[in-house]
């Protein structure tokens, strides 16, 4: 079993006087942790996985290309809502597709409440597409995804696949990057990754296959920058006295 508990970093405050000899005041900064999944890790009991593990967020695989939906999420999704864990949706995009029937498909499947991670674009595969066309059919996904819900979507994928086809394009949106290594990702062209999944061989009480694991350096008030909460729901918390 694998207990996750949050990390702790800590930045030295600096010593405002050179005679100044009282300890250093210390900024923690919380990371939280997560893990992803689809039909591939079976039918997880997450009851389980959240009574033995401290466990902040997932994001669930929900569609992929223009007509296929994940057949177990549904039943993560509903879950993930009743237990109290914050919870995103993503789509595997398949370059040889239309961004509109996919974008159109992912979100005839995905039903958002208040509070839900921002929708992920997962682009880790060219499919033998050229990559200008590859890029320009997943700023179609983006485009309309946004438009519709009014939040701007996360992307996921690899540093390889960043570093090759996506490096300069896309440079406004989230991105979550997966490296399997103890290092962080360090993109070349500066941009700065708001998940990381550092692990693909998690093993956690409540799910019978191994699983993607993740961290999101922040804490849960930075978190809500990237969760969606429509125009109506801040409105009312706008204007409540």
């Amino acid at each position: 079993m694998i207990r996750l508990y949050p990390i702790f970093l800590f930045m030295l405050a600096p010593l405002w006087s050179s005679r100044n000899t009282s300890v250093p005041v210390v900024a923690p900064v919380m990371e939280l942790q997560g893990v992803d999944v689809s039909h591939y890790q079976k039918v997880i009991d997450w009851d389980t996985v959240v009574a033995k593990q401290s466990l902040d967020f997932a994001f669930v695989k929900a569609t992929e290309g223009h007509d296929y939906r994940d057949s177990l999420f549904c039943r993560n999704w509903e879950n993930l809502r009743r237990l109290g864990i914050r919870r995103g949706a993503y789509h595997f995009f398949r370059a040889y597709g239309c961004g509109y029937e996919q974008a159109s498909n992912f979100l005839q499947t995905v039903e958002m409440e208040p509070g839900d991670l921002a929708p992920v674009l997962d682009i880790e595969l060219t499919d033998g597409i050229p990559a200008e066309i590859m890029v320009e059919e997943a700023r179609v996904w983006l485009d309309i995804v946004e438009s519709n819900l009014g939040i701007r979507p996360i992307i996921y994928t690899n540093q390889f696949f960043y570093e090759t086809y996506l490096a300069g394009h896309f440079e406004h949106y989230p991105f979550w990057i997966a490296r399997y290594s103890d290092e962080r990702p360090l993109l070349t062209t500066g941009k700065r990754w708001s998940f990381w999944q550092y692990s693909n061989e998690g093993c956690l009480d409540g799910i019978s296959k191994k699983v993607d694991m993740n961290v999101f350096p922040g804490s849960w008030e930075m978190l809500d920058r990237l969760c969606w909460f429509p125009a109506s729901v801040t409105a009312e918390a706008n204007s409540a006295p």
